[in-house]
């Protein structure tokens, strides 16, 4: 069920300031207040909608409030831009109205944001389609392009509108858009060529330079820098919040997507290159020979680029700088241009240019998005013009400003009383004079085509002789004196004569928002808007087609003399255009205000908020309102908020609701003259009538909550009751249960013990007589054991002795074989027998000895450790020295079958060993690595070509090796070369040489126990290479480093041997200081890298990882 809503829910302050009671300026602005401190920025007046500008963004734009307000009644939810969006949108579409929604506002108030909000819901709501959606992309994508060279920063808004826009957005029957058409009005083009202090051009120009690729900006001959540009202002050139980079490419996609093509985006921003070129030509003065002035230009550099830019021949555009001809009828005057004429036609031509380009992308971008089919269109037009404005120093622009804010109040009042009386006599209520100001007379001053300023103004410009602003001020003194909204101190009116605050070269209208003071000077200059014709003809040579088309009067074939219109004219024309088209449309009105002048959020600054209320007429658009009936409503959504008001029509009413309305006023006490019956509204008279009904509403609405409160109670209690019942029979079923199930348990745990013990003694008599006959089993077994044991025993010891004999028969019978032998062959022998049988025993055991040895014999490797167990007690000696001749013999074998080569680095490999076994812990992981001296590959790597060809011996040792920093203990990495008679440091990326030291100026080298590769080379004090001390290194190859440096000293006879220290603390000499290097074992959370860092000016602290 859909939930019906009101203006009136919720409401912060008063939504619809018709409603507001009092009605006082006063309580107008406390309201705009209250509900501007709650981030309520939209107000009604009727269907008016006031817009406060909030500075920052808020959340109520997103795609669900579009939603929320799409097909909604206008006062059914709280003020929004979008409720009105929508009522003009669903009136075009349903009701076959063209509409206008109208935005005003003064500069900052807001007024650009609100014509994208519009149209940006326009297009949420609108239809889907491939065309459709195309179409809506370039409407859209139209605003940043007139934006980037339409809009500037002003110290009012950084995004400040210079031109007014008028956009008909055209749709089909079925309210999908087909297309647009856009008009521009008044263009403030003074601001090419000069800004006020603290303001900017306009952005394209500072969007070009900041945003362009360089190659773009090479093209166009520019540069990056501002301050090189004598039309853009620099003290306001970078804005916060404003990236002017990104802004120029979605102004380039948004060209892109509208449909300019290439060429045309590249002609354009050459035209914006030259007439930042043009600011920069500067003239010098020169005297003729006739005594006449002329000028000449200074630097003819920037003259040039802009040439080449256009396409025009600089002695051209030269000329055209520095004469003017004057044609009449048949004859030409030229007459040279003295300094300060010559920077006016820069000017001129710099505006005209730029102003000439505007209008041609207007043009080019209605060409885009204007409607193909040929049928009638439903439209909607969307203005958004400067609001009313009043400076310090008020000249022809605001003049021509004003003059339009005047028209557009005018038809304000005018359409705004018409829609009123058109509602009263559709409803059949009676009509009312009203009685308002009527600004037609301030109109008509500005605008009357015999005595108005501006035909006044016209025609100063178009009488020949000379025409001052001071003839124009007192031509109006003349004719304006007597006219009650004309002020000036100068005129026939005595009053004026003494006011000083009216200066003698100014004048002062009273307009509806207020007196205005505008300064005369100006004035002729500004509405002739001149343009030399010497510069339209040489703008129309120029080689690009889109200047031709800029400057169609320069084509000398279709020369025309007569003076074209005045700015004023022109502008007075547009404005009565734009009049008229209003006037055929259904009038929408957004009323822009903004709170401060510091463009900050959470600030409302009264008076400058009581200004602009003032200006806008917002009090008397309230009092047209409320002159008649403050407010109406339908009467279903009327009898659907009230019904609770009245017993008869609560709570459903079945008849006409027109009838269930009236029985509704009837039962209340309301005077009847507070309100009236229209056809299908209500009409109230009085804002205390509505909130009469709004506080008896709120009493029923308190009423009806406490009904329901009371039956919702009851309807709780009961409910709960009745839970509780089911409940408790749930309960008792439960328990009921539970207990049967708990004595089930019981009887079968009964049952079940009883068939356990019976089953147990039934077990236990089975395993009585199981046991039993086991016992039975096992005692006749032992038994047979015994018996065969016995007999087993007495076999064994009949055996024993019978062995015993017959060894005994054995060895009698050996004894007795020798004696008989011995005594034999006693008579063979002599007396030194003995010796002979010892020695020949001695000889054959060796014999057997040696023949057993040469059978085991271990391999032939050095490091095989085995041999063979020696065989008698007498050998060990012998044993041990064979061993010792064996290893040495094998070993020479060994040797012999090596090379030169291997035999090197088997020496250094004993030569390192004699160093560091035993006394460094990175030494064993050493000795499985070859020694491979050049790891650079320093002789074939190109990258080193220049290093090599510099070493004049060979290299020995080519390693990277990292430098030690004293300072912070981190290292550099060198490439550190080795020869027999000096070591280099060389820069590892460049190759460039660092140091050379001759090695006998390297006294010792000192390298810590532990698994690092640091190592310190002293040096000899005294020596060149020592003055900037001794060197701190760490490498990966530290063994083979420090080995062969130790192998040359060795081999080198005329020095000391290198001295190697192995210690975990030692000092290294850096130029003048002595730093102590201490080696600690590292923690796990070091990791496993080593890290030096320095603890103070004396100590490096090098912690080394501990190995497993």
């Amino acid at each position: 069920m859909e939930v019906k809503t009101s203006l009136l829910d919720n409401m912060i302050g008063v939504g619809d300031m018709v409603l507001l009671e009092p009605l006082s300026e006063d309580s107008f602005i406390d309201n705009l207040k209250n509900r501007f401190d709650h981030n309520e920025i939209y107000t009604y007046i009727g269907s008016v909608v006031i817009s406060m500008n909030p500075y920052r963004s808020l959340p109520i734009y997103t795609p669900d409030k579009v939603e929320e307000y799409r097909n909604r009644n206008f006062y059914e939810l709280s003020p929004h831009i979008y409720a009105l969006a929508d009522e003009a949108y669903r009136s075009l579409r349903d009701q076959d109205k063209d509409q206008c929604i109208l935005i005003t506002g003064e500069s900052g108030a807001g007024k650009t944001e609100a014509s994208k909000l519009v149209m940006s819901y326009v297009a949420a709501v609108c239809g889907r389609g491939q065309e459709v959606n195309k179409v809506k992309e370039q409407l859209l994508q139209s605003n940043p392009v007139l934006e980037a060279f339409g809009n500037a920063k002003t110290v009012r808004n950084d995004n400040s509108s210079r031109f007014g826009k008028y956009m008909d957005i055209e749709f089909d029957f079925k309210g999908d858009p087909l297309g647009g058409v856009i008009s521009n009005y008044l263009l403030e083009k003074s601001r090419v060529v000069k800004q006020p202090r603290g303001e900017r051009n306009f952005h394209i120009f500072y969007q070009l330079l900041s945003g362009a690729s360089d190659d773009t900006l090479k093209k166009l001959k520019l540069h990056r820098d501002f301050s090189k540009y004598n039309y853009l202002s620099l003290d306001s050139a970078a804005v916060n919040g404003l990236d002017d980079a990104a802004n120029f490419r979605t102004v380039r996609n948004a060209m892109q997507i509208v449909g300019f093509m290439e060429d045309e985006v590249q002609s354009v921003m050459e035209l914006v290159a030259a007439v930042l070129k043009l600011g920069n030509i500067e003239f010098k003065p020169e005297s003729r020979c006739n005594g006449t002035d002329e000028s000449r230009i200074k630097d003819k550099n920037d003259l040039k680029e802009m040439c080449e830019l256009l396409g025009i021949e600089q002695s051209v555009l030269e000329r055209a700088f520095s004469y003017r001809t004057v044609e009449a009828k048949l004859e030409k005057v030229s007459t040279t241009l003295n300094v300060s004429q010559a920077y006016y036609a820069r000017d001129a031509l710099a505006k005209n240019l730029y102003s000439r380009l505007f209008s041609w992308l207007v043009t080019r971008i209605n060409e885009s998005i204007k409607a193909q089919a040929k049928t009638r269109h439903k439209v909607m037009g969307v203005l958004d013009i400067y609001g009313f404005e009043i400076f310090e120093d008020n000249s022809f622009e605001q003049f021509i400003i004003n003059y339009c804010n005047e028209k557009l109040q005018q038809i304000f009042i005018e359409l705004t009383l018409r829609e009123e009386q058109e509602e009263y006599i559709r409803e059949d209520i009676e009509w009312t004079n009203i009685e308002y100001f009527n600004n037609a007379i301030i109109c008509d001053l500005i605008e009357n085509n015999q005595n108005g300023i501006l035909a006044m103004l016209d025609e100063e410009c178009l009488r020949p002789g000379t025409v001052t602003d001071e003839t124009f001020l007192d031509k109006l003194n003349t004719i304006c004196a007597e006219h009650q909204h004309f002020e000036s101190r100068l005129s026939k009116n005595s009053k004026f004569l003494t006011d000083h605050s009216l200066p003698h070269n100014c004048f002062r209208i009273q307009h509806y928002a207020g007196k205005v003071l505008y300064r005369a000077e100006g004035f002729v200059d500004k509405n002739n808007d001149l343009l030399y014709r010497d510069l339209s003809q040489a703008m129309y040579k120029a080689n690009q087609s889109l200047i031709k088309q800029l400057f169609p009067e320069g084509n000398p074939a279709k020369v025309n003399l007569k003076r074209p219109p005045t700015a004023g004219f022109q502008f007075k024309a547009s404005v009565g255009t734009l009049m008229r088209n209003l006037q055929t449309k259904n009038p929408n009105y957004i009323r822009c205000i903004k709170p401060n002048d510091k463009k900050a959020s959470h600030i409302f600054t009264e008076s400058l908020v009581r200004h602009q209320v003032r200006y806008l007429g917002l009090m008397e658009n309230v009092r047209v309102r409320r002159a008649g009936y403050a407010f109406r409503q339908p009467y279903e959504p009327c009898l659907e908020r009230y019904k609770m008001l009245c017993k008869r029509t609560w709570p459903h009413w079945r008849g006409p609701t027109r009838e269930g309305v009236e029985v509704l006023m009837s039962g209340l006490p309301v005077p009847t003259e507070e309100f009236s019956y229209g056809r299908s509204k209500i009409f109230i008279r009085n804002p205390r009538t509505l909130f009469f009904l709004e506080e008896r509403r709120r009493q029923c609405l308190q009423d009806l909550a406490t009904l329901i409160q009371k039956i919702y109670r009851g309807w709780k209690c009961r409910t709960h009751f009745l839970l509780l019942k089911k409940s408790q029979i749930v309960v008792a079923a439960w328990y009921r249960r539970y207990a049967q199930q708990k004595k089930y348990q019981k009887i079968k745990s009964a049952t079940t013990v009883v068939q356990s013990y019976t089953r147990g003694w039934q077990a236990r008599k089975l395993l009585r007589e199981l046991k039993y006959q086991k016992r039975c089993e096992e005692a006749v077994t032992t038994i047979a054991a015994y018996w065969h044991g016995t007999q087993a025993r007495r076999e064994l010891r009949r055996l024993k002795e019978e062995a015993r004999r017959k060894h005994a028969v054995a060895v009698i019978w050996a004894y007795w074989q020798g004696l008989k032998i011995r005594r034999e062959y006693r008579k063979f022998f002599r007396a030194n027998a003995g010796k002979k049988i010892y020695d020949f025993t001695v000889q054959r055991i060796m014999q057997k000895y040696f023949l057993g040895l040469k059978r085991t014999l271990p391999s032939m490797s050095p490091i095989d450790k085995n041999w063979p167990a020696r065989p008698y007690l007498f050998l060990d000696g012998v044993h041990t020295e064979l061993r010792r001749i064996f290893h040495l013999w094998r070993c020479k074998k060994y040797r012999s079958r090596f090379t030169e080569e291997k035999k090197v680095v088997y020496e250094e490999k004993l030569e390192a060993s004699e160093i560091f076994k035993d006394k460094k812990t990175l030494y064993p992981s050493s000795v499985s690595q070859p020694f491979r001296g050049d790891y650079l590959e320093i002789s074939k790597n190109p990258k080193y070509q220049k290093l090599n060809s510099a070493m004049e011996e060979k290299v020995l040792l080519a390693d990277v090796v990292n430098k030690i920093n004293r300072a912070n203990g981190k290292g550099t990495p060198r490439i550190f070369l080795l020869t027999k008679k000096r070591f280099i440091l060389a820069d590892q990326k460049t190759g460039q040489l660092k140091a050379s030291v001759p090695l006998p100026d390297v006294t010792s080298v000192s390298v810590s126990t532990q698994s690092d590769g640091f190592f310190a080379l002293k040096l000899k004090e005294g020596s060149v290479s020592a003055v900037k001390g001794d060197f701190l290194l760490s490498s990966e190859h530290l063994i083979e480093t420090i080995t062969q440096l130790h192998r040359i000293g060795a081999a080198a006879g005329d020095k000391e041997q290198l001295k190697v220290d192995i210690s975990d603390e030692f000092v290294v000499q850096f130029k003048h200081d002595k730093v102590c290097v201490k080696f600690i074992p590292g923690s796990p959370k070091n990791g496993n890298g080593v890290s030096c860092k320095r603890k103070n000016n004396r100590l490096l602290e090098v912690s080394v990882p501990l190995t497993a």
